[in-house]
């Protein structure tokens, strides 16, 4: 007889989390044809609409020519475009060029649909458990992140 698998400590399930929504994000930008830093550009750029390069590389915790040549692939792959801020002719921004491709709108709708249903059925102290630990791990990885940057 053999025993049932055992839930992964922590740790562990902090790492596999991490590793899941990276290759997430790499499969999804593959299906546009940028990678897993690109894709995560394009939903900074869809998100908080039109933006600076160096909002964009601020928001990826990278620097400018980096951002630079994540749009230059966005733009490239006819995901994003750059034009003239109208208030201000010096300044270039980015914005999309379409909405999500039908794969992004599938994947976020059934993660979306699939997470509504998962914390429907928690009680209200489980579901502020799962909240919490959703922002701890994100506190801890945006912590180390700026860590590891020399921040």
């Amino acid at each position: 007889m053999t025993a049932a698998p055992q839930e992964p400590a922590g740790d562990r399930a902090g790492w596999d989390l991490s590793t899941a929504v990276v290759l997430f994000h790499d499969a999804l930008g593959a299906r546009l044809g940028v990678g897993a830093t690109d894709h995560k550009a394009l939903g900074l750029v869809r998100r908080d609409g039109p933006m600076t390069l160096s909002a964009i590389a601020a928001g990826l915790g990278v620097v400018a020519g980096a951002a630079t040549a994540v749009v230059d692939r966005l733009e490239a792959a006819g995901l994003v475009e750059r034009f003239r801020d109208p208030g201000d002719r010096r300044r270039v921004l980015v914005r999309p060029l379409s909405g999500a491709a039908p794969a992004e709108r599938d994947a976020y709708a059934r993660l979306g649909r699939e997470t509504a249903a998962f914390m429907a059925g928690l009680g209200e102290d489980e579901r502020h458990a799962v909240l919490d630990y959703i922002a701890l791990t994100r506190r801890l990885l945006e912590e180390e992140t700026a860590r590891l940057r020399g921040a």
